[in-house]
């Protein structure tokens, strides 16, 4: 089964490639090697001015793109799928941020950005994003005149290629803002961020550095003191030591790590990213500017740099590509540079900050949602935490990394997380009193309140979670459960509730559920028959709509058929209600279907008797959808269910089928 996030292979240059069909549960191992050198983008810069902290890995050859803009079988480096993996972020990426703003603050024109994020955005199957989805502005906010081309020998192009194609493997639906400053002064950058948030961004990355000055705090007020918006900024590449305006109390400071996967329970490892003495994570304890309230270190009495981190080292780099200023295509890079753009882009998942808030302290309060980073140093300092990872907060990687989106909300939390357990679809009948004890869990211990919406009438939920009561009516509901601990955090489940009319002498001969393992969670293909592959239990790409597995038709990226059929027999003198729970999603932008699933009724020579519906890249949603079908013409036949999901070469279009259910009363 392919991705469906990432139709292609993503692997390190010098590893073994693994195959498309691998895609969606493998990563490729990464290692830090001595033969891992790289290419600082742009030169260091004196006082007043910032330096882009992207780093292009040089031992790696570029690649170009295929004249006809058809995917590549491999490309190396880090890629949209492996991140959201990493970072617990692939439910998320699929369905949040569709009205969300990214901002990305860079020096000079990117002539080519929006063909080569063209490009990027194919490879990995993403959705396009075209006019009205990724918009340049110059620094006073305007769609020109735009400034001058980066030149080669200060190559801010392959920061803005890293900054785009970053935002587009986290945060996929987002809109991305590149606003170019005049200069890389920090006055120019400052104009720009000023820029992007009078644009309406809420997410604005700052992937650049310089040395502190004693000026720092007049370049505070005038430029990153915006309440309600998250900005963050890279910590620097150069080791221990603070950069501006990494050292603002206003932004997130954003530190790096070295991550590699691993056969623990997330499937990924990371310690903090140090390659020499002058090649690594910046942290360290600010000469100028003052601690932030939310900030309780005792080592440093003015800013600690950094708050949180992600994936910087060059070593376990990305792919990024980048066609101006001769950068030939498909590159690996590092640097803290990639770490700011992907943590703006997970606070653009978890929603917009509050209006008054500074949200870099909301991970300071949800540190329990992040992956703690606790081996590794970049130096020997005092107090040691300021350059060496620890349980807890430490200078290169702050709280640690993303673990889904929590951490990044709004709110006081201790960052609780509330599972529900999805009991499936119930059935009862008009008249017959009926009972189903919810049960959830709290990551902290505590205990839940249950509330529910959609519930047949006649049934009521205690707030222990017991549902109980005699349906009065026929039908079939979609209920909502919500469990509540005392801190707010809060978790869900929702699953159909059919009631049948009562069974009278002379009726329906067998009432209830006639489908067996109706949502797939025996694990085992039984009683369907269905294509090799499709049985799926991948929570990251194509989780279930309840449980733990679905049937995942297609997703390949090429032409392929997949099928999934049972029979049963309908019995006679019954009404019989058919349902499904489906979603799709697709790298598709044409306005006409060209993949397509149709759900169709067949006799026993396996004839069609009826096409009840069909479905197609048109059909691509966030969540799953549920569709109703009437049965009652087959009572008394033996019939077969069957899906059929018909996938043409070129992006992938997946049908993802859950929760069945063929009731009859």
């Amino acid at each position: 089964m392919a991705a469906s996030v990432t139709a292609v292979t993503v692997g390190f240059f010098g590893l073994a490639a693994i195959t498309p069909a691998q895609a969606a549960t493998a990563a490729p191992a990464a290692t830090t090697s001595s033969s891992v050198t790289v290419h600082r983008q742009c030169p260091q810069e004196p006082v007043g001015y910032s330096s882009c902290l992207a780093l292009k890995r040089t031992d790696v050859r570029p690649q170009s793109a295929h004249a006809d803009a058809a995917p590549l079988a491999t490309v190396s480096g880090y890629g949209p799928s492996n991140l959201q993996s990493a970072y617990n972020l692939a439910s998320a990426a699929a369905s949040k941020g569709g009205g969300e703003t990214v901002a990305l603050i860079d020096a000079y024109d990117y002539p080519s950005a929006q063909s080569d994020l063209d490009t990027y955005r194919s490879q990995f199957g993403l959705p396009a994003c075209d006019s009205g989805c990724f918009t340049k502005l110059n620094e006073n906010g305007q769609a020109s005149p735009l400034p001058s081309p980066a030149p080669s020998s200060d190559d801010w192009t392959g920061e803005e290629a890293l900054d785009i194609d970053m935002v587009s493997a986290i945060c996929p639906n987002c809109h991305i803002d590149l606003v170019e400053a005049n200069s890389d002064s920090n006055d120019d950058l400052g104009a720009a961020v000023n820029a992007a948030v009078n644009a309406g961004a809420k997410f604005v990355s700052n992937s650049y550095g310089g040395s502190e000055s004693s000026t720092d705090s007049t370049y505070d007020t005038e430029y990153y003191d915006h309440p309600g918006v998250a900005v963050t900024v890279s910590s620097g590449d150069s080791g221990y030591g603070v950069e501006y305006p990494a050292a603002s109390q206003y932004v997130t400071a954003v530190g790096g790590t070295s991550l590699s996967t691993a056969s623990n329970t997330r499937g990924w490892t990371e310690s903090v990213w140090s390659t020499s003495s002058t090649e690594g994570a910046g942290s360290g304890c600010s000469a100028d500017d003052p601690k932030p309230s939310w900030q309780t270190d005792t080592g440093c009495s003015k800013r600690t740099v950094a708050d949180v981190s992600a994936v910087a080292d060059p070593a376990t780099g990305v792919a990024v590509y980048d066609t101006y200023n001769n950068n030939g295509g498909w590159n690996v890079y590092g640097g803290t540079s990639v770490a700011s753009p992907i943590i703006a882009s997970v606070y653009a998942l978890a929603g917009n900050p509050g209006a008054s808030d500074y949200p870099a302290k909301y991970p300071y309060a949800h540190t329990s949602s992040l992956n703690d980073v606790t081996t590794g140093s970049t130096a020997s300092c005092s107090p040691a935490y300021l350059c060496t990872a620890e349980a807890g907060y430490d200078g290169p990687t702050g709280w640690g990394t993303p673990n889904g989106t929590t951490a990044f909300q709004s709110g006081s939390s201790t960052g609780n997380t509330v599972t529900v357990t999805n009991p499936g679809s119930q059935t009862s009948t008009v008249g017959t009193a009926a009972s189903l004890q919810i049960s959830g869990s709290d990551s902290a211990g505590a205990s839940l309140s249950y509330t529910a919406t959609g519930l047949p009438a006649g049934l009521s939920i205690s707030s222990s979670g017991l549902i109980s009561g005699t349906p009065t009516t026929a039908g079939t509901d979609s209920v909502t459960v919500t469990a509540k601990d005392s801190t707010g955090a809060s978790g869900t489940a929702s699953f159909s509730w059919t009631v049948n009319s009562t069974t009278g002498g002379g009726g329906c001969t067998k009432p209830g559920q006639l489908l067996g393992n109706p949502g797939f969670e025996t694990g085992t293909t039984t009683p369907w028959t269905m294509t090799s592959g499709v049985l799926n239990n991948d929570t990251v790409d194509e989780p279930a709509h309840s449980g733990n597995w679905d049937a995942w038709l297609d997703g390949y990226g090429a032409a392929h058929t997949d099928t999934v059929a049972q029979t049963v027999a309908v019995p006679s003198g019954c009404s019989a209600a058919f349902s499904l729970w489906l979603h799709v999603d697709t790298g598709r932008t044409a306005t006409t279907a060209v993949d397509t699933l149709k759900v169709q009724v067949l006799n026993s020579s396996g004839t069609v008797l009826s096409t009840l519906g069909t479905y197609s890249n048109l059909n691509a949603s966030s969540g799953y959808n549920q569709y109703s079908f009437n049965l009652n013409s087959y009572a008394g036949q033996t019939v077969t269910l069957k899906f059929t999901g018909v996938e043409q070469s070129g992006p992938q279009t997946s049908f993802v089928l859950d929760d069945t259910a063929l009731n009859a009363s």
